[in-house]
């Protein structure tokens, strides 16, 4: 190996060091990217409409700022409400499942008990679910003495948002003269395939949560589960992280149920089970279908190897970055590298 392949090959380890200790960083520019590639759909709709680029930029960052705004006034102060309500019922629930597992031990023969491995384990239920909210409220706490360096990452990713979405051709430009010459055509292609891909998730992911908010929201009313609203407002937001999310979902109304009848948890999960099954079978197929195709074992994937690596914000970004790896591997890898490679060893 000459001193110039070694030069580069230190170079590429010097380079992915470097990138690995500022990967938060680089996490937050990727989020910027995507919302002011979004974001920048909306200000071309309104440059249609005959409004002039600087005012339809500033409609456009008053509305995500109003947005925003709206969420953390409306939504969060329910949510830490919900949160507290949720540990302050945990002793009367704990007392709830232990009455329910004595009356069925009292009915049930402890032969046929011992046959079924889950009801032994609902005597532990009830410390499990304890454990799992003081972990939560754990992380949560943790998450508030740390809140001014959310409130940081929030600042710089909105500043660096508004920048690319003030002149997006211009970072666009500079971002493919990093590649030869002959081939910046080419990542300009996969750069627009990456555009379409993530306006089409980004839009049928907000249809979907919009959705399963209002079917969480009538069936939590119909069944007369405390707090349908703010339920179904998480139900809706935690549909962001595909199959984790919608899992979480069902934890704090089934807890809140559950106080009130044993019956009525049970419909609860069964209410849930039915709406992510109407989610899987009819929304994704008609809202999903030309937007873009994600294999489920990916999406699982994806979640947990971002999450463990990157942590809150890997999982935010989990489908992103699935969306845009699976574009570029498929364009540079496959259709540039491997076909290509394959037809080469053919004609020799």
């Amino acid at each position: 190996m000459r001193f110039k392949h070694w030069l580069g090959l230190i170079v590429l380890i010097v380079s992915c060091y470097i990138l690995w200790q500022i990967r938060q960083v680089v996490l937050l520019v990727f989020a910027a990217v995507i919302l002011a590639t979004i974001l920048n759909r909306v200000v071309r709709r309104l440059q249609q409409s005959r409004v002039k680029r600087g005012i339809a930029i500033a409609i456009t960052i008053i509305i995500l700022l109003a947005i925003i705004v709206g969420f953390f006034a409306l939504i969060v102060p329910r949510l830490v409400t919900q949160l507290q309500e949720i540990v302050n019922i945990l002793p009367q629930v704990s007392q709830r499942l232990r009455t329910w597992i004595e009356w069925l031990q009292s009915v049930i023969p402890g032969s046929m008990l011992e046959q079924f491995e889950q009801f032994r384990g609902l005597e532990n239920l009830t410390q499990q679910i304890q454990t799992w909210i003081s972990q939560l409220l754990s992380n949560f706490f943790v998450l508030l003495n740390n809140s001014l360096s959310a409130v940081l990452n929030i600042l710089l990713f909105l500043v660096l948002t508004i920048m690319l979405l003030a002149d997006p051709t211009q970072y666009r430009r500079i971002f493919i003269l990093l590649f030869p010459a002959f081939y910046r055509r080419r990542v300009d292609e996969i750069l627009f395939e990456c555009e379409i891909s993530l306006v089409g998730w980004i839009r049928g992911t907000l249809i979907t949560m919009l959705v399963i908010a209002f079917l969480s929201f009538v069936g939590l009313s119909i069944l007369r589960v405390p707090l349908p609203f703010v339920n179904a407002v998480l139900a809706g937001l935690l549909e962001f992280i595909p199959n984790v999310g919608p899992t979480l979902s069902v934890i704090p109304p089934t807890l809140f149920a559950l106080l009130d009848a044993p019956w009525k948890a049970g419909a609860t999960i069964l209410l849930y089970i039915v709406i992510q099954q109407v989610e899987s079978l009819i929304l994704v197929p008609l809202i999903m279908k030309e937007e873009v195709n994600l294999l489920p074992v990916f999406t699982i994937l994806a979640v947990v190897v971002f999450a463990s690596f990157f942590g809150f914000l890997g999982l935010f970004l989990a489908i992103p970055l699935l969306i845009v790896s699976q574009i570029w591997i498929k364009e540079v890898l496959v259709k540039d590298i491997l076909n290509h490679w394959k037809q080469n060893q053919t004609h020799n």
